[in-house]
């Protein structure tokens, strides 16, 4: 099954510069998905950690360190393989398989969204987590890439649930070298625990996030050897352009081969694009159903204001 995430309309509704304008009433009005989500007790979190590339991945591998030495209680319930692009896809087959490799790791060959799906009713059965981490992977989620995307899948199956989640990904809008990627998932698992120290120091027991509130965190490669500091924060929308064009080219025997091209255009103004392009983390709340209206993009505003890099 395969579902369409929705844009930000109040952040399309604005093309303001990060960090300006307000959300229209009607816009505001309209109720999210999934349950309520559960207050924010004191103290570390527990952490659901999911990603696209893979549970041994190098990206979550750092990301459960990181999180882990801020003093979370993190688990690691991700995909057996490799399930970059698989979007929000989740499997109907009558089985699916699940390993335990080691202590805090869950292993479920499947997608994204199966792997958050049997770690909200399997590892976390009667307590679900405080929030659900996807991520830190290869490349950007920006423009149309974070629909397709297995990491913001990942984070939309837990918004399904009524579960607070944020997307993760290092990359700007052209792949850099694959090490100094690797480089750049520091800074990015840095902003991310600060991020979340935040969130957490700012829900005063209550929610981290607004119901049925994500956010899609993009963190620009900066410098040569990816270790940069970014040039600062914005609230940012999905920018509506493919980024990404498919390129065909006949075999002459019945099949095609098939290239990817970047189709770069100029950006909308305070667009995801725009801030990482400016090397910029660019943050844009979202929401996980067909509704027309908004994640909260005033209130995400507010609880990012004044974030550095």
């Amino acid at each position: 099954m395969q579902r369409k995430r929705v844009l930000p309309l109040a952040a399309l509704l604005l093309c303001a510069p990060a960090l300006a304008g307000t959300v229209p009433a009607a816009a505001a009005s309209v109720p999210a998905a999934g349950p309520a989500p559960a207050p924010v007790p004191a103290g570390p979190l527990r952490i659901l950690l999911t990603n696209d590339d893979g549970y041994n991945a190098p990206g979550i591998r750092l990301a459960f360190a990181r999180l882990t030495a801020a003093g979370h209680d993190v688990t690691i319930v991700a995909p057996l393989t490799n399930q970059s692009g698989a979007g929000t896809k989740t499997s109907n087959g009558p089985s699916i398989a699940v390993r335990h490799p080691e202590p805090k790791v869950w292993a479920v060959d499947g997608t994204p969204g199966d792997s958050v799906a049997f770690g909200l009713s399997e590892v976390f059965e009667g307590r679900a987590p405080d929030l659900v981490v996807s991520g830190t992977n290869f490349g950007p989620n920006v423009a149309a890439l974070a629909t397709h995307s297995g990491t913001v899948g990942g984070a939309i199956a837990a918004l399904d649930a009524g579960v607070p989640a944020i997307a993760l990904s290092t990359g700007g809008v052209t792949a850099p070298d694959p090490v100094t990627t690797v480089n750049a998932m520091g800074p990015t698992l840095d902003f991310a625990v600060d991020l979340i120290d935040r969130l957490s120091r700012r829900a005063r027991s209550g929610p981290l996030l607004p119901k049925g509130v994500g956010l899609n965190v993009n963190h620009p490669v900066v410098g040569a050897d990816g270790k940069g500091t970014a040039a600062g924060v914005a609230t940012t929308f999905q920018d509506p352009q493919a980024l990404l064009k498919a390129d065909y080219t006949d075999a002459g025997d019945g099949t095609w081969k098939v290239g990817v091209k970047v189709d770069l255009r100029t950006p909308a103004r305070g667009s995801d694009v725009e801030a990482v392009i400016a090397g910029k983390i660019a943050i844009s709340p979202m929401n996980a159903d067909w509704n027309t209206g908004p994640a909260d993009f005033a209130v995400t505003a507010a609880l990012i204001a004044g974030l550095r890099p």
